[in-house]
């Protein structure tokens, strides 16, 4: 309700391919599943159409694949050929996978996790271990990967809007004892880092204090 007037200033995201089952998260590549929520989505926030649809969290290869041809994909391109979304996107946090999406020409923006420790890690990095302090040993000094440098210059290259997720790795660049390089950074460094790569066009900060958010 508090949106309704303002509509039209605010960019709404929604995922296609998240859904709740009793109350709880859970991923679905069942179209009717995810059209279900779409509607649910419109509805609770009573507008007629979303800024991003969204695909949900893509971080393997196969998954990619079933994407393409078990009728998400075709959704998704149904969903802003009519309209109900202005723009394809799609989520994840593996490069090569993002890459291969990014290079099919059905995604207009890309939401990727980028922060200067995520960056320091080789593309096949599953999820979990992006918080795990003992994946960063052996990297603190070795530079951005070549494949994540390859995806953003990618999306610069072809008009794809990366926006940011996990901006502050989930806090942990915050902290001397977990940030990977010694020290703690800034919100504004993090921020800062993102910003500045090939393609990003935002940023999303978690914030757990009413002081973060004034820093951000």
């Amino acid at each position: 309700n508090a949106i309704r007037q303002v509509r039209q200033k605010i960019h709404l995201q929604g995922h296609i391919g998240a859904t709740l089952e009793d109350g709880q998260y859970k991923r679905s590549r069942d179209v009717a599943v995810c059209d279900a929520f779409i509607n649910d989505f419109l509805t609770r926030f009573h507008t007629d159409y979303i800024d991003i649809g969204m695909i949900h969290f893509v971080d393997d290869l196969d998954d990619w694949s079933t994407i393409q041809t078990q009728g998400i994909l075709e959704y998704s391109l149904q969903l802003k050929q009519k309209g109900i979304i202005r723009a394809i996107g799609l989520s994840s946090h593996a490069p090569n996978v993002a890459l291969k999406a990014v290079q099919s020409g059905n995604i207009d923006v890309l939401m990727f996790s980028i922060n200067p420790m995520f960056d320091l890690l080789p593309a096949q990095t599953q999820i979990d271990d992006l918080f795990e302090q003992k994946s960063y040993d052996h990297s603190a000094s070795s530079g951005i990967n070549p494949s994540r440098q390859q995806l953003y210059e990618t999306c610069a290259r072809l008009g794809v809007g990366i926006t940011v997720m996990k901006t502050l790795a989930a806090g942990l660049l915050l902290g001397a004892e977990t940030s990977p390089f010694g020290k703690p950074l800034t919100i504004a460094q993090c921020e800062h880092y993102a910003l500045t790569r090939p393609g990003v066009a935002s940023v999303l900060v978690g914030c757990v204090s009413s002081e973060q958010v004034n820093q951000a």
